[in-house]
C-alpha cells in the first residue's frame, strides 16, 4: 500500500482563499515521475473561502471539473447564464470541452470543498455543467457521486473515473467498492482512519496497486472520498489545469 501524507500537497492562496493543491501521483512516492497525475485523475484542490471571497469568471479548456462541496454554500455563474448554488446537497460536474467560463463566490458563508480535475477521454468535446441532488447519508452505506455513462451516475464524467463518498460514524467498521481494471484512490475528507495498522487523517490518502484494500475502521466520525480510477484509459493533455504534468 502507498500513502500520501499532508506533507506531500503544495499549500497555495491566502486568508480568503486556500488551497492545498494534491498531485494524485505523489502516492506512488517517486517524486521523478514524468507525470504526478494517478492515471486520468489529475488534480484535487482542496479548499478552503472564507465569506465573502469572489472567483471571477475565468476560462477552463478541456477540464473535468467535479465541484465537491463538504460545508457551507457556494454560487456558481457561467457563460451559459447558469446561477446556481452549490451545497453538500448539491454537486456539480463541468466539463470544459472546447471553452467554458465560469465564476465563484461565497457570499453568505464559508466553504470547504474539493475540486477535482479529470483528463478527458479526448480534446474539443461539446462544453456541458450537470448538477445533482445529493443525499448525505450515514448508514453504512457509499454514495455513488459521479462516474463514467455506462454505469448510470448521478453526474457523468467522461472518462473512466468514479467518485463514491461516505459519511460515517466512530467505530464503524468497512470495506472499499471495487471495480474490474480501477485502481483505488481512497481520500480523507474529514476525520481519521485505520488500515492495514496505518493510521490517515484528515487530508491523506492511500492506494494499493491489487486493488486489495483489508477493512477500514473509522477511528472518529468521518467522510472520506473514494476515486476508482483506470490507469491505462485513453486521455488528453490538452486541459489547461488538468493537461499539466508537473
Amino acid at each position: 500500500m502507498n500513502i500520501l501524507k499532508k506533507d506531500q500537497v503544495f499549500p497555495q492562496g491566502n486568508h480568503m482563499f486556500s488551497i492545498k493543491l494534491i498531485r494524485p501521483g505523489l502516492i506512488w512516492q517517486d517524486p521523478e515521475l514524468d507525470d504526478y497525475a494517478f492515471g486520468p485523475l489529475s488534480r484535487i484542490d482542496h479548499a478552503n473561502l472564507a465569506k465573502g471571497t469572489l472567483v471571477r469568471m475565468h476560462e477552463h479548456v478541456n477540464d473535468e471539473i467535479l465541484s465537491y462541496i463538504w460545508k457551507g454554500n457556494m454560487l456558481h455563474e457561467d457563460s451559459t447564464g447558469k446561477k446556481v448554488t452549490i451545497s453538500p446537497a448539491k454537486y456539480m460536474m463541468m466539463g470544459a470541452g472546447k471553452s467554458f467560463f465560469h465564476e465563484e463566490s461565497t457570499p453568505n458563508e464559508s466553504v470547504e470543498m474539493l475540486q477535482i480535475f479529470i483528463r478527458p477521454r479526448e480534446k474539443d468535446l461539446e462544453p456541458e455543467v450537470q448538477f445533482s441532488s445529493a443525499e448525505i447519508k450515514s448508514n453504512n452505506d457509499w454514495n455513488l457521486v459521479a462516474g463514467p455513462e455506462n454505469i448510470d451516475p448521478p453526474l457523468t464524467i467522461r472518462q473512466d473515473v468514479i467518485v463514491m463518498d461516505y459519511h460515517g460514524k466512530k467505530n464503524d467498521v468497512i470495506e472499499v467498492p471495487q471495480y474490474d481494471g480501477m485502481t483505488p484512490w481512497l481520500y480523507v475528507m474529514d476525520g481519521s482512519i485505520n488500515i492495514s495498522n496505518q493510521t490517515l487523517d484528515k487530508g491523506e490518502a492511500i492506494t494499493t496497486e491489487d486493488s486489495d484494500f483489508s477493512e477500514v475502521k473509522l477511528l472518529k466520525d468521518t467522510t472520506l472520498v473514494l476515486f476508482l480510477v483506470d490507469l491505462n484509459a485513453p486521455m488528453t493533455l490538452a486541459g489547461n489545469f488538468s493537461g499539466v504534468k508537473k
